[in-house]
């Protein structure tokens, strides 16, 4: 059972990178998707950010052919596959739902996210598990972080600056724990770190320097972590 994960994983990866060609692809939620509309969400990255999930994509697809031809029966590699599998699978179906069910799409990120995590604190070192797994956990650890203020701001439980303002310190103190854990995971942290850049750079066009400062604060400690906890 346990060497059939690193095929199933594989075809999950495919399944998962083939998903935008299959569908309009993803890049933010839209204002018109709920019922209080917003000019704009100043959690959301601009724009480019989203260029990332490329990467993403080829780093995982790596990933899943180099753990099946070369690390298939290695035990560190199975323990990371299991929760990075059942990531794969929701997020698979993730980009359809979230053009159409913002709030189903942020559950299902939900998961998404808990799973890399997971896979990220298991995975063992190398380019092809902790720094690929990682920078996919990153990004999703930062997307969750986006997808609840959305959903907040949009349904009109939170303004949007407000909503902006608690989910990035809920992200910032979830990544800085996950590096706490493992201050090996790079990709992990330059994921979020790129996700936090994206906002800075949203947000410099209407001067908004609150979510700026949190955002480059939330960088600054992620780097600082890294350093301190790799040189101990």
């Amino acid at each position: 059972m346990s060497r059939a994960l690193a095929p199933l994983v594989l075809l999950l990866t495919l399944g998962f990178a083939a998903s935008p060609l299959l569908s309009d692809g993803f890049a933010g939620f839209t204002p018109t998707q709920f019922p209080v509309v917003q000019s704009r969400w100043p959690v959301q990255p601009v724009g480019w950010a989203f260029s990332i999930w490329g990467v993403i994509y080829l780093g995982l697809l790596a990933s899943a052919v180099y753990g099946l031809l070369r690390a298939r029966g290695e035990i560190a590699w199975q323990e990371m596959r299991l929760p990075l599998a059942l990531s794969l699978a929701v997020g698979a179906f993730w980009i359809p739902v979230a053009n159409l069910q913002p709030v189903a799409a942020t559950v299902m990120i939900i998961f998404m996210a808990a799973g890399a995590i997971a896979a990220t604190l298991r995975a063992p070192r190398g380019l092809f598990a902790l720094g690929a797994v990682g920078l996919y956990a990153g990004w999703l650890t930062a997307a969750t972080g986006v997808a609840m203020a959305v959903v907040l701001s949009g349904f009109g439980v939170l303004s949007a600056q407000v909503s902006a303002l608690l989910l990035l310190v809920a992200m910032i103190a979830l990544a800085l724990a996950v590096l706490w854990c493992r201050p090996d995971a790079l990709g992990y942290a330059f994921g979020v770190g790129w996700a936090l850049m994206g906002v800075i750079v949203a947000n410099l066009d209407t001067q908004n320097t609150p979510v700026i400062a949190l955002a480059g604060t939330g960088i600054a400690g992620l780097l600082a972590l890294v350093v301190l906890r790799r040189g101990a």
